[in-house]
C-alpha cells in the first residue's frame, strides 16, 4: 500500500506577536493550514490582516510565535539553520530594496551560491540567468542599470540558487508596472513546473491568487476566516461574509 506524501508545509494554531509581553500586539490568531508538495497555497485579505506576518514566522523574522510549524515533516524550532534556507526560499515585494545597490547581479548570485556550499559556481550563475529569462548579458550590470521587472528577475534567481523545495512570495508582483506583472507572475509558473516547486504566495489581489493557486486562505484581524479552492473562489462559492465581499470588490478580474 502507497504510504501518503509528507506536506510540504503544515502550520497549526500559530499565533504571532509583536512587541514587549505585556503589551504585545496579536498579529496572527490560531492559523492552521497545509499545503501539499507542488502545490500553490495563497493567503489573501487586506493590508494589515497577518498574511506576511504569517511568512515572516516561518523564516524566522518574527521570532515571537507559538504552535506547530513543519517544512517536509521538521517541525521548526526557535531558530533556523542552513539546511531550512536551503529548502526555503522567499521572494520579497519590492525588488529595489532586496538586492544590493553596490553588489552587480554577479555577486548577488555568485555570493548566495558560494553561501550554500556550490560548486560550478561560474555556470551556475548563468544558469539562473537564464532560467529567470535574463541571460548572461545580465551577468555584470547593477541595479540601477535594471528595470523593476528585471530587477524581481534577479531576486527570483537569487531565490532559486540553493534549490529551494519551498518558495515563499510576498507579494512577488505588487511593486512592478501592470504591464510587467503579467510577465513575472507566467515566469513563477514556469518554474514551479520545471524545478517541481511549491508556492505559498501573499496577496491583496484575488485575482493574481486565481491566476497562481490551486487554494487560498483568506484572512482578517489576524485570522483565517475560511480556506477555499480557486474553483470555490472563481464560483463565488464562500462560507464566510468577508470573503464574499472580498470576491465581489474583484468578481471582474477574478472570473
Amino acid at each position: 500500500m502507497t504510504q501518503p506524501m509528507t506536506p510540504a508545509l503544515q502550520i497549526d494554531g500559530l499565533n504571532v506577536y509583536f512587541g514587549a509581553p505585556h503589551e504585545s500586539f496579536h498579529a496572527v490568531k490560531n492559523a492552521s493550514f497545509t499545503v501539499e508538495k507542488g502545490a500553490s497555497f495563497g493567503l489573501v485579505g487586506e493590508s494589515g490582516s497577518g498574511k506576511s506576518t504569517i511568512l515572516k514566522a516561518l523564516t524566522g523574522l518574527a521570532p515571537q510565535w507559538e504552535g506547530t510549524m513543519r517544512v517536509a515533516g521538521q517541525q521548526l524550532g526557535a531558530k533556523r539553520d542552513r539546511r531550512f534556507y536551503r529548502s526555503v526560499q522567499m521572494v520579497f515585494q519590492d525588488p529595489y530594496a532586496s538586492l544590493h545597490p553596490r553588489q552587480s547581479v554577479d555577486q548577488v548570485l555568485s555570493e548566495t551560491l558560494y553561501l550554500h556550499g556550490a560548486s560550478n559556481i561560474d555556470d551556475r550563475v548563468n544558469r539562473l540567468l537564464e532560467d529567470v529569462g535574463l541571460g548572461s548579458a545580465f551577468r555584470f550590470r547593477y541595479p540601477h542599470q535594471l528595470s523593476g521587472g528585471q530587477r524581481q528577475r534577479v531576486a527570483i534567481a537569487r531565490a532559486l540558487a540553493p534549490e529551494p523545495e519551498i518558495l515563499l512570495l510576498d507579494e512577488p508582483t505588487s511593486a512592478l508596472d501592470v504591464s510587467v506583472q503579467a510577465e513575472i507572475l507566467n515566469l513563477l509558473s514556469d518554474l514551479r513546473a520545471e524545478h517541481h516547486l511549491t508556492y505559498v504566495m501573499v496577496s491583496h489581489d484575488l485575482a493574481v491568487v486565481a491566476h497562481m493557486c490551486d487554494q487560498a486562505a483568506v484572512m482578517q484581524n489576524g485570522e483565517i476566516v475560511e480556506i477555499l479552492s480557486i474553483d470555490a473562489m472563481r464560483n463565488g462559492d464562500a462560507r464566510s461574509d468577508y470573503t464574499r465581499q472580498l470576491l465581489a470588490a474583484s468578481a471582474n478580474r477574478v472570473a
